[in-house]
Parts: structure tokens; C-alpha cells; sequence
């Protein structure tokens, strides 16, 4: 068997999230569907990261194993030709029988972004939270530092839905890059801003990152200040954090894997 290695952008705006659920449109849906047009077979597409619905995607990885003969190349030009516009496959490899896109993954790295301007242009509304009422940003630059490092973060992780699995799921995460940018934006008329949070860490709990940026937007209002946000995350509680977010404004911008499996010049079949 050999093992396709695919990195995929999709906007997810149409989408109940990257897991196949009956009767609804999904990512990995979609992209088993066509495998199973290639191939005859319906094999299983493994995923980096299981975005919510709504949820984007700029450098998606998965994997799937498959006896077909055709190259790496192949797949990728068949899948862009069958899958909707939604979905793209930027980049495919083969790679070794072990490799595992979420087992093997080092790191990922997302980003939620939020407009500034009073409005939102047509072309951003998909991708973007439109909040255009004062907030500190310094305050909110100054509590994101407070993520980085290891913590528990059951304060803001969504519930599995299942008692049991909340119970026995490990909550602790370890965070390596965790900070607001601000980007001026060149679609509309240059006077606007997107406030955009970067966080990288080894892997995050469901809803994790939009709690976060929920909180840092409390922050942000004055309802919490910086100093608390340590305090927040030894509470242990997800009822104190702040909400979770819109989906809409974030993306998964990367995933990062060992040298042998991360080096973009190794991959083939990347479109320009």
C-alpha cells in the first residue's frame, strides 16, 4: 500500500467541518468521495486537525493509503478536477507506509481575524469577525503572552460532549507562540485594520483557540484585566473564560512535521 501525503486549503464556510458526518456536506467527505472515484475504493483520509464547521484551512495536511499506481501528481490534478472550488489540493507527495498526518505533527499554527473597519468588504465577510468598537489593543497583546509555555487548559476547551471523555481527556497543552498583529488591510480603502491572533502549539483542544481569542477580546473591553488571565487558566472552570468566537474568523494556516516530512522542496506536484 502506499501512503499519499496531500496539503489542502478549503473554506469552510460550507462546510459542517472536516469530519464525515451522514447526511451533511464535509471536508473529508468531499475528498473521500473523490478518492473513491480514483481509486474504486473507500479508503479512510486521515486529518492534521479536525476543524469545526466553518472553520478555514490555508495548509491542511492529511493522508491516505491507497494500492492505486497513480503518482502523486496525478492525485493531485484528478482531485482539483472533481472536488469543488471550495477545496484545493496545493500540494501532494508519496511518503513512508508509518507517516500519520495528525500522530506526526510537531506543531500547528492558526490564525483568527478580526476587522476593524466600520465595514466589512464583501470579498473579507467569510474569513473574517467584524468588530469595530474600542479595545485595547496593547491589553490584549500583553495578556496573550500569558498562553505560551504548558498549561492546563480546561478553561477554555469546549466539552466533548460525553461526561466520561471529559473525564479521562488530557487537558494539558503546551503553547510556543501566542501574540496580535496588526495588518492593515488593502482591499478596502487602506484606512482599515484586521486586528489577526497567531497561535502555534503542539495540538489544541476543541474550541480552544476560539475561547481564547474570546477571552483576549474580554480583555481587550476592559471586562478582564491582563494580570487575571493566569488566574483564569488555574480555575480549571470554561464557564469563567470569555465566549467562543465565530468560526468563520479563523484558519488553520500550518502544520509542521520532522525535517524529512516538513521540507516544502521535497514536495511534488506543488501549482503555481
Amino acid at each position: 500500500m502506499r501512503n499519499i501525503k496531500l496539503t489542502i486549503a478549503y473554506d469552510g464556510t460550507d462546510f459542517c467541518g472536516w469530519q464525515a458526518q451522514p447526511g451533511q456536506s464535509s471536508v473529508q467527505g468531499a475528498l473521500t468521495d473523490v478518492l473513491e472515484r480514483l481509486t474504486g475504493r473507500r479508503g479512510t483520509i486521515h486529518a492534521a486537525g479536525r476543524t469545526d464547521a466553518g472553520v478555514h484551512a490555508s495548509g491542511q495536511v492529511v493522508n491516505f493509503k491507497t494500492p492505486s499506481p497513480m503518482a502523486a501528481q496525478e492525485f493531485q490534478r484528478a482531485f482539483n478536477a472533481l472536488l469543488p472550488p471550495s477545496i484545493r489540493v496545493n500540494l501532494a507527495k508519496e511518503v513512508g507506509p508509518e507517516f500519520h498526518s495528525r500522530w506526526h505533527a510537531l506543531a500547528k499554527t492558526y490564525r483568527y481575524r478580526i476587522f476593524r473597519g466600520r465595514v466589512v468588504p464583501p470579498f473579507l465577510w467569510r474569513y473574517v469577525q467584524h468588530d469595530s468598537c474600542d479595545m485595547n489593543f496593547d491589553a490584549m497583546a500583553e495578556a496573550a503572552r500569558h498562553f505560551i509555555g504548558e498549561h492546563d487548559f480546561t478553561s477554555f476547551a469546549a466539552s466533548t460532549g460525553s461526561e466520561e471523555d471529559d473525564r479521562e481527556r488530557t487537558t494539558t497543552r503546551t503553547i510556543y507562540r501566542s501574540e496580535w498583529l496588526r495588518v492593515q488591510n488593502t482591499i478596502c480603502d487602506g484606512s482599515a485594520e484586521e486586528w489577526v491572533y497567531v497561535v502555534r502549539g503542539r495540538s489544541f483542544l476543541r474550541h480552544m483557540v476560539r475561547k481564547m481569542v474570546g477571552t483576549l477580546v474580554d480583555i481587550g473591553r476592559g471586562r478582564i484585566a491582563p494580570s487575571d488571565l493566569p488566574e483564569l487558566l488555574a480555575m480549571l472552570d470554561r464557564s469563567k473564560s470569555g465566549p467562543t468566537m465565530s468560526p468563520h474568523g479563523l484558519c488553520l494556516e500550518n502544520v509542521e512535521y520532522p525535517d524529512s516530512e516538513n521540507s516544502p522542496a521535497s514536495d511534488e506536484g506543488k501549482e503555481v
